[in-house]
């Protein structure tokens, strides 16, 4: 762990959640637009910082900030940022600016911009936290900022969503909780020492049935806020019915706090639970995937559509975090971050859309091409990307994952790349009906993006190509904790080390001994690289897996 003399993390986290505090005693509604903007780019900028100055290649945590808070029960201030935190940083440091920018009419209002501020920093913090109860705190204060969002602002149903939404993950979060105090009294029992320490309760010996306890605990959360099916029953109304801001909050950042804590908790604390039960969770993510794409086929709503393709979507992301490959785990992270800037992107033009139309309805919608090029444009090429077009960034997780899933869960991969078929289906179906046909009279005159539509639009569209091309940028600093994190599972469950597909990290990866490991998750998608194919083997027993991998390369 690396430590800095300025506490990056620390002022990333509370600045706006101080300024949404302050902001709500600013009697001056038309000065909440700027001052909430300032406050949230000053984050971003120093998010940015800390993404400049991370060490590519060290697989531990850097920046980190540790003060005592409650000392008696083990309680600290901890912050740290590693390869799998890294980009989630990123993302909401970049998103809550362009929602700040493009809901310009509503953030005029204090309260408004006070909520949003402090479900930034609510989000910062449970992805930065190295505290368990400190990501639990701000992991349940993402939920109060989001449900007055929706209430006070969103569709004619938005009592009975902002209601089932809050109840949904409120239940998951009893099971957290609950689960998180056993497992710091196990700990306690076994040292003598109270700790929420992350670091230090990876290492708290648990039998195998205590670990599937906790992990149901802990996963009970998490399932309920990505969501990944069958759990999924409170997002579509609850995209649909919140506003713009709310929409993209929740499906773009909020969901990615229940992969990321599969990730960050479950597979370090639970490791033998999560290798056991995986099978569980990768055929319920392949469930979702085609569940997910089959209803958003049928759906009128455009906002409804897009909350059964992020459950779709997300259903990737969840095989690969559970096919525990390398590769797959690699592309899993990404697609994280992928998905994010795809449906802020797509929930950003639905609602251009229904400000300019007043419906969201696609039966209703048609024409709009014509009419407004710009945006038609920009739509499709979110569209291209969410399916998966080579050369964006939806394409490349999307075949990490299902490349990295082929090597030891082949089924579930060659099911779940029917999902990828139906986004086609669904996705270029809604398109053609509210883009193209003959235009109704009073679509035919509706203005095309304006100038300040098209620069908080751009930097979404920008990284949908940089990433699609240049994937090593983010891949050469996720790789080195992916690597240590499967080892900890594989030490774990006794398995023998699978050659390596990624750098090895500083502390020194077996990975670096191994023949292959000149073969890394940078190398399989980059400009130039030649086309390789891999045969891949697979020997069990009763106690452990032996992965053998045969590799070749042709021009």
């Amino acid at each position: 762990m690396t430590q800095t003399s300025f506490p990056f993390l620390t002022v990333i986290v509370l600045l706006p959640i101080i300024g949404g505090v302050l902001l709500a005693f600013v009697p001056v509604d038309k000065l909440a637009k700027y001052l909430a903007l300032g406050v949230s780019v000053v984050s971003g900028v120093l998010a940015l910082i800390v993404m400049l100055l991370f060490k590519t290649g060290d697989a531990g945590y850097q920046f980190v900030t540790n003060h005592s808070w409650v000392s008696s029960l083990g309680i600290g201030w901890h912050f740290g940022v590693d390869g799998i935190s890294l980009f989630l940083m990123e993302m909401v440091a970049l998103i809550f600016p362009i929602i700040l920018i493009a809901t310009g009419d509503k953030t005029k209002n204090n309260t408004y911009s006070a909520w949003l501020l402090i479900l930034e920093g609510a989000c910062f913090g449970s992805f930065l936290s190295m505290d368990l109860f400190g990501f639990f705190l701000f992991f349940e204060l993402t939920l109060i900022p989001a449900y007055f969002l929706i209430i006070g602002w969103g569709g004619k149903e938005r009592s009975k969503a902002a209601l089932k939404f809050f109840l949904y993950t409120l239940f998951g979060s009893a099971f957290l909780f609950a689960a998180m105090v056993i497992l710091v009294v196990i700990h306690h029992s076994q040292t003598g020492v109270f700790t929420f320490d992350i670091t230090k309760l990876a290492h708290t010996k648990l039998s195998y049935a205590s670990q599937v306890l906790l992990f149901l605990g802990f996963s009970a959360a998490f399932v309920i806020k990505t969501p990944i099916f069958p759990f999924h029953t409170w997002s579509p109304k609850a995209y649909s019915e919140a506003p713009t801001s709310g929409s993209i909050s929740l499906a773009s950042i909020m969901a990615k706090l229940g992969t990321y804590g599969l990730l960050r908790f479950d597979l370090n604390f639970f490791p033998q639970a999560s290798y056991r039960l995986a099978p569980i969770l990768l055929t319920l993510g392949v469930i979702g995937i085609i569940y997910g794409a089959i209803v958003a086929a049928v759906q009128r709503d455009f906002k409804r559509l897009v909350a059964f393709s992020s459950l779709s979507h997300l259903g990737f992301v969840a095989i690969g975090i559970f096919a525990f490959s390398t590769i797959a785990m690699n592309g899993a992270i990404l697609q994280m971050f992928n998905h994010g800037i795809l449906t802020a992107a797509m929930f950003l033009i639905i609602g251009m859309i229904l400000e300019r139309t007043k419906t969201i309805d696609i039966s209703k919608l048609s024409g709009l091409q014509k009419a407004a090029p710009v945006l038609s444009g920009a739509m499709i090429v979110v569209i291209l990307a969410s399916l998966g077009l080579p050369g964006t960034n939806g394409f490349i997780g999307e075949f990490l994952i299902l490349s990295g899933t082929f090597i030891g869960h082949r089924w579930w991969a060659v099911v779940a790349l029917g999902g990828v078929i139906l986004s086609a289906v669904y996705l270029l179906w809604a398109y053609q009906r509210a883009f193209h046909r003959k235009a109704e009279e009073s679509h035919s005159v509706i203005k095309d993006m304006t100038m300040k539509e098209k620069l908080y639009i751009a930097p979404l569209i920008i990284l949908i190509f940089f990433i699609g091309i240049f994937p090593s940028t983010m891949l050469n600093k996720i790789s080195p904790s992916v690597n240590l994190l499967v080892h900890h599972v594989q030490q774990a469950n006794h398995i023998v080390k699978q050659p390596a597909y990624a750098a090895s990290y500083k502390s020194g990866s077996a990975a670096s001994k191994n023949k292959h490991s000149n073969l890394n998750a940078t190398e399989l998608y980059r400009p130039g690289a030649p086309t390789s194919r891999w045969l891949y083997a697979a020997k069990s027993t009763s106690n452990e897996t032996n992965l053998q991998m045969k590799t070749g390369s042709v021009k």
